[in-house]
Formats: structure tokens, C-alpha cells, sequence
């Protein structure tokens, strides 16, 4: 394809002012929407937990996470596979509760239980230093080197013994040395209890919950002997044990029989009193004469009592009647005898009622009926008066028995206050013999208790199970320390990688890059490798197959490129970034081969005079191109520009490298060359070189219409990037925005940006070939 139609050099000449292009006549950048301004709110950060961000920072820091922990791993199977291996034996007690009754006075008393503190006390013996000092002594652990702990020394313990050797050599003092044969007492003193130290270091005691039961558990290089000074320490405690009941025993024997001494000699001297004070004061019997006169005591008040009711009911009675006169009377309404005469008299009534119709009062047999009405009557009033004087007779006689008894109870207390004063001292002596005998029966029941029990050798200790040679060593334990390693080594690779990311001062999101810039993002770039399967640039992707991933994020940069001004795409475009590799060339390559593919003749210049690499990429010649224009040689615009095998675009390679590649950019031949390519050009697309620590971006950027930042995503540092934007914008480099390359969607991809890549590739658009490029 042929270009262009270009000026030879005799017509080479600087286009006027007002089409200059340092003039920018395509309008300034927009700036890039504020989510404010769009509707929407912008979530805070630091508030929440992304378990998708946590998941995704793992996937992006994996062999992070699967070094440190093959590392982890590693080291702990070595350290375990080196370690001297301990065996451990197990035996198991049983320690029932005890009971050892010393003294008994009235009920039995417990000296000893089997609570808590009774088994928290049998622990501690277990524990103590002399039943291990019995134990070594018994198995001669002191003179064997296998009494030393069962654990090896730490590398710090051996540091600290060589150390002490090496300054005890340093000593010029004379040692002073025991004759050989000669005891060194202090020696065999400091390998005794060097040897009890080790066992009782090596000795592991678990009581067995909600029961009597104890597990021993002894650690030692060597299973033998961890079995056997199990064994001895169990019988040695046993041993100990009935020694001790046994001393128990003897102890409570001697002090029964000085205690049955004393108390018997008391005894004997209080019974001799009360029998003494007995005679002198005439008291014979005194218990059965208390009960006596007690007795009847009791029986004269009970009879004074019921005297005393009669008497009040007697007298209620009587002063009833004496309120009372005529028939009213309660004993005469009660009377059957006078409720009979009154029905006589009733119906003699009534017959003489009867017979007045008949008979007149004189007559005779009316006057036998009224003798008869009358002669009931007097009997009635008969029977009221006896009535009368039988109450009367009542109260008098209730009234007289009620004194009689009050003055017999009377009678019968004096008797008993004069016994109990005469009583009290028998009383005392009579208790204190009580005393001493009950005192003296209890101290000699124990005491023949005790002789009896004592030749018995009863024991409340038991072994459940005795200890057995160990067959597998306790500890290492490799598949236990193997998990353990894998577990902390996960653990460790995750904080690690944590760190990692949070020390991580690259872009990972493209919302960040939006916000520390203040530059709006035109697109993301997913990761690809530089060169395809067979060889070709990356950046012929977008030409070789335009519906795979790469093409259509490189599209979708070139519709963003055509709404970053208000004018359209800059005819002028550099590319550039903040250091070397983040994809410029790459980006500038590929853009210009969406704007060819879109029907616009498109010129792409390699600008980057110290590393160009687009004329590889494209395959061509690099023998003649921009630096032997820019250096006044006889090339020319048309002589350095070459089409490539894309329809609609051409190419100016770099050239030979200068050695002053700043001063070339900034001559008036780029000027001129420029202004020429954007009236001959639809589009004008520069390589131009990284911006730190190099004027040429710089040069480059104010001779363009916009710029366009490039940044690797997740290896760019924050501060070369903030630097770069910085030099651009003090030095009035329009920029357009920015562009976020190499973004590993798949491991570090966040939000709509991880879902826009799988949607890319998720085979809508039918791309086999970019899933390969890019996965």
C-alpha cells in the first residue's frame, strides 16, 4: 500500500501558526466523572471484609503461599527425623479414700478423707523429691548416665556448656583435683540430684476426671528404663504409703495409752467423791426419790387442774341459778322428772278444761281433777328446790377439793426445792464421773481397735496397670509435627502474602489509579505474554484475530480515546510511561492498529530513540528512519515512512540509535515532520520513551495534542507513577488519561473489572485463541 502523498524536501516548511500543532486546536481533556457526579457513592475504604478480595489476594500471592510453605514444612520434617526419639511408658494408680481414726469421742472422726485435697495431696507426693531420691537411689540412677534428663539439650544449652568449657580452659588457676579413689562428696551430692532432676523432669502426673484414678507417664531415651522407673516409683509409693499408716498406727498406740492413764486416775477420784458426798449428806437414791416426788408432783397439779374446772363449771352453774328464779333454770328445763309431771298436769288440764262444758268447779269430780293440778304443782316446785340445793352442793364441794389439792401441790414443791438444793453439788460430781467414764470407755475401745489394726497392713493404693516397655517412640512424631508444619506454613505463607500485598505500593485496582491521579481511566489491558505461540508481537493480536480479548480491550481504548476530548481523538497522540516495560510500545502499537482497522489512515512513529522495539514487532527495516531525518541527512518524510501488512497503516521506525536522542526530539525538523504527518494523516500515533529520569516524553508530549499514561498494573510503584504525572503536568503536557495494563484479572482482578474480563473471555465473541494468549 502506498502512503501518502508527502512534500519533498525542497517544500519542507513549518505549517503557519494557527495550524501549529502545539496550538491543540482539538480542544483540552476532559476530565474524568466523579461518582458524585454519575449518582453514584463511592464506598469507603477499610470498612467491611471482601472475603472475594481476601480469595483473590491468596490466588495472586499462591506460590508465595506454597514457598514459605514447603519451607516451613521442610524444616520441621528435618528437625523432627534429626531429633533423639523419646519413648514413654504409662501406668495407672488407683487411690481410694483413707480413713485413720486416732482419737473417737462420741461419734467417729475422719483425720483423713478422699476429697480434693486429700487426692491434690497424694499428687504432690507422688511429685516429691524424696520418693524420687528413694527411686535413683534404688535403681542406682545416680551412677548411669541414663539418669540425665530424657530430653535432649537445646542448641542454646550446648552454646552456653561449650562457652563455659572454653573459659574454663582460658583459667590459669591450679585445679584443685581429689586423689584418685578418693570420694568426692560434693561430686556424688551434685549426680544425685542431677539424677533426681531428670526423673522428676521426665515424670508427667494426670488425674483421671470423675474417678480415683491416676495416669504416671515417665519420658526417656530409652524404653526400658522408662518402664522400669514407672514400676519402682509406683512400688516405692506403696511402700511409702504403709510406712506411713504404719508410724501412724504406733504414734496413736502410745498416745491412747498415756491418755487411758490419765483419764482412769480422774475417773477413780470423781467416783470416790460422789460416793463420799453422798454419805455425808444422807442422799440415798436420789434419782428414784426425785422421780417419786416428781411424779406426784405432776399428778397433784394435773388433779388441782381439773379440780379447778369442776370448780369454775360448778360455779357457773351456781351463778346461773342464783340469777335465775322460778322454772328458768337450765338443770330444771334438763329434768325428765319435771318434764313428765308437766305433761300430767298438761292433760289434767285439759281433761278439767273439757269437763266445765259439762260439769260446773264444785262439782265433785272437778274438784278431785284441780287437788290433782295442785298436787303436781307442789311436786314440781319440790323438784325445783332439790334441784337448786344439789348445785348448790356441787360448788361447795368442787370449791373445797379445788383448795385442798392447791394446798397439797404446795406442800410437794417446798420438798422438791429442798432435794434439788441439796442435790447440786451430787449433781456435779456426778457429771464429771459421767465424763471421765465416757471418756475413758471411748479411749479404751480405740486403744484395743488400734492393737488390733495395727499388725494389719491395709493399703488403699493400688497399680491398675502396670507400665510396659513403650514399642514406638512418643515424640518426634512426624505425622503429627508433618500437619502441625503444614498449618503454621499455610498460616505463615497467608500473613505473608498479606504483607506482601499491603507493602505493595503498585496500582492493583483501577479505581485507585483514578483517584491518586485525578486522570480518568481509558481502559484496561488484561496480561498476555509478550510474544504469541508462534513467535509474533502481542500487540498483532488485534490484527490477527480482532474479536479475541486483547482486541476488543484495545477497541474499547479507542472509543474512550474518542470521547476524551470534546473535539474528538487527538490527531497528535503520544504514549508513554512512568519507567521501561509497562506496555507503551505494546499500546501505541496496538491502538494504531484499531484506528487502521477502523478506516483511518494511521501513521505510527517510533519516537523511543533509546529502546524502540515496534519496527521488530512489525518486521521492518530500521537501517533508515526518524533519527537520519532528524539529524538533517538527505532522507526525507517519504523515504523513512513505510507501510506495513495492515491496511491503513504506515510506520516511521527509529532508526540508528543517537547519542542525543533529547536534542534530536526538540529540533525544528520534528515540528515540521509532525505538522506534515497530521495533514497528511487521519491519525498520528508516537512511541514515545519512559518519563523518570528522561526529557524526551516531556519534548514529545508538548509537540502532541494529548498524551496517554500507561501503567502496569501491580509493578509500577505509586511514587514513579505520581512523579511522572507530576513532570507532565509542570511541564503542560496535555493529558488525556490513563490506561492500566498487564492486569491479572484472574488473580488480583477486582470488582466490574474482574467480571468485564471473564466476559471477555467467556466465548460471547467466539475467542478460542486470545483464551490461550492471555490464560
Amino acid at each position: 500500500m502506498n502512503a501518502p502523498d508527502l512534500p519533498i524536501a525542497a517544500d519542507h516548511r513549518l505549517l503557519p501558526p494557527e495550524r501549529a500543532p502545539l496550538e491543540r486546536p482539538y480542544g483540552v481533556p476532559l476530565q474524568a466523572p466523579s461518582a458524585q457526579s454519575l449518582g453514584l457513592e463511592e464506598e469507603p475504604e477499610g470498612e467491611g471484609l471482601d472475603l472475594r478480595e481476601l480469595w483473590q489476594v491468596v490466588l495472586k500471592r499462591r506460590w508465595t503461599i506454597v514457598v514459605v510453605t514447603l519451607i516451613v514444612v521442610a524444616t520441621m520434617m528435618t528437625n523432627t527425623y534429626l531429633e533423639t526419639p523419646i519413648y514413654r511408658a504409662d501406668l495407672t494408680l488407683q487411690i481410694d479414700s483413707e480413713d485413720i481414726k486416732v482419737v473417737t469421742i462420741g461419734t467417729p472422726v475422719d483425720t483423713a478423707t478422699g476429697g480434693q485435697d486429700y487426692l491434690q495431696t497424694q499428687y504432690e507426693l507422688l511429685k516429691s523429691r524424696s520418693l524420687a531420691q528413694r527411686v535413683v537411689e534404688q535403681m542406682g540412677l545416680n551412677d548411669r548416665p541414663a539418669a540425665a534428663p530424657p530430653t535432649p539439650p537445646s542448641w542454646l544449652t550446648q552454646a552456653k556448656r561449650w562457652l563455659a568449657g572454653l573459659l574454663a580452659r582460658g583459667d590459669t588457676d591450679p585445679v584443685v583435683t581429689p586423689e584418685a579413689g578418693a570420694p568426692d562428696p560434693a561430686a556424688d551430692s551434685a549426680r544425685l540430684e542431677g539424677a533426681i532432676s531428670g526423673l522428676l523432669g521426665g515424670l508427667t502426673i494426670t488425674p483421671v476426671r470423675n474417678s480415683r484414678l491416676v495416669r504416671l507417664s515417665y519420658a526417656s531415651p530409652n524404653p526400658v528404663l522408662a518402664a522400669a522407673i514407672l514400676n519402682n516409683l509406683a512400688k516405692s509409693y506403696i511402700n511409702l504409703n504403709l510406712e506411713r499408716r504404719f508410724d501412724s498406727t504406733t504414734y496413736a498406740r502410745n498416745f491412747l495409752q498415756e491418755r487411758l492413764q490419765q483419764v482412769k486416775t480422774k475417773l477413780e477420784e470423781s467416783e470416790r467423791e460422789l460416793v463420799e458426798f453422798s454419805r455425808r449428806e444422807e442422799i440415798i437414791s436420789v434419782d428414784q426419790k426425785e422421780s417419786i416426788i416428781t411424779g406426784n408432783m405432776t399428778a397433784a397439779s394435773a388433779a388441782l387442774i381439773d379440780a379447778s374446772k369442776k370448780r369454775m363449771a360448778a360455779e357457773s352453774i351456781y351463778r346461773q341459778m342464783e340469777r335465775t328464779r322460778g322454772q328458768g333454770l337450765a338443770a330444771v328445763l334438763d329434768s325428765t322428772i319435771i318434764q313428765d309431771l308437766k305433761q300430767t298436769k298438761a292433760k289434767l288440764e285439759a281433761q278439767y278444761q273439757d269437763n266445765l262444758s259439762t260439769y260446773k268447779p264444785a262439782f265433785p269430780e272437778m274438784v278431785q281433777l284441780r287437788n290433782q293440778i295442785n298436787q303436781i304443782d307442789a311436786t314440781i316446785d319440790q323438784e325445783i328446790d332439790n334441784i337448786r340445793a344439789a348445785i348448790t352442793g356441787n360448788y361447795e364441794a368442787a370449791k373445797a377439793e379445788e383448795g385442798m389439792l392447791r394446798a397439797n401441790l404446795e406442800r410437794m414443791k417446798q420438798e422438791v426445792l429442798s432435794l434439788q438444793g441439796r442435790s447440786i453439788p451430787l449433781n456435779i460430781l456426778r457429771r464429771e464421773a459421767d465424763t471421765n467414764r465416757q471418756l475413758y470407755e471411748g479411749l479404751l475401745q480405740r486403744y484395743k481397735e488400734v492393737g488390733v489394726t495395727a499388725g494389719i497392713g491395709t493399703n488403699n493404693i493400688s497399680v491398675v496397670d502396670e507400665a510396659k516397655v513403650p514399642s514406638a517412640p512418643f515424640t518426634p512424631n512426624p505425622r503429627k509435627n508433618g500437619l502441625l508444619a503444614l498449618v503454621l506454613g499455610v498460616l505463615g505463607g497467608v500473613g505473608l502474602a498479606f504483607l506482601f500485598e499491603r507493602l505493595d505500593d503498585s496500582f492493583r485496582r483501577p479505581e485507585e489509579l483514578e483517584k491518586l491521579l485525578g486522570l480518568p481511566m481509558l481502559g484496561i489491558i488484561p496480561s498476555s505474554p509478550r510474544v504469541t505461540a508462534e513467535g509474533r508481537a502481542i500487540a498483532l493480536v488485534g490484527h490477527d484475530d480482532q474479536r479475541s480479548a486483547f482486541a476488543e480491550a484495545y477497541r474499547s481504548v479507542r472509543t474512550a480515546l474518542q470521547f476524551s476530548t470534546a473535539t474528538g481523538v487527538p490527531r497528535l497522540l503520544t504514549v508513554t510511561s512512568a519507567i521501561n516495560g509497562e506496555g507503551k510500545s505494546t499500546t501505541a502499537l496496538s491502538l494504531a492498529i484499531q484506528f487502521a482497522q477502523a478506516g483511518k489512515q494511521t501513521l505510527l512513529i517510533e519516537a523511543d530513540l533509546r529502546r524502540p522495539t515496534i519496527h521488530g514487532s512489525l518486521r521492518l527495516d530500521n537501517q533508515t528512519g526518524l533519527t537520519n531525518y532528524l539529524a538533517g541527512g538527505e532522507a526525507q518524510p517519504v523515504d523513512i515512512t513505510r507501510p506495513t501488512h495492515i491496511p491503513n497503516l504506515f510506520a516511521i521506525p527509529s532508526g540508528p540509535l543517537p547519542p542525543n536522542p533529547a536534542e534530536l526530539l526538540a529540533s525544528a525538523r520534528m515540528v515540521e515532520l509532525l505538522s506534515l504527518a497530521a495533514e497528511r494523516f487521519d491519525q498520528v500515533i508516537l512511541d514515545s520513551p519512559p518519563l523518570l529520569g528522561l526529557a524526551d516524553a516531556l519534548i514529545i508530549g508538548n509537540l502532541c495534542q494529548g498524551t496517554l499514561l500507561t501503567v502496569e498494573a501491580g509493578s509500577t510503584p505509586r511514587g514513579y507513577v505520581v512523579g511522572a504525572v507530576k513532570r507532565l503536568r509542570t511541564a503542560r503536557v496535555p493529558l488525556l488519561g490513563s490506561i492500566l495494563t498487564k492486569l491479572e484479572a484472574r488473580a488480583g482482578g477486582y470488582g466490574y473489572y474482574r467480571s468485564y474480563y471473564y466476559y471477555q473471555h467467556s466465548g460471547y465473541y467466539g475467542d478460542s485463541e486470545a483464551k490461550k494468549l492471555s490464560g
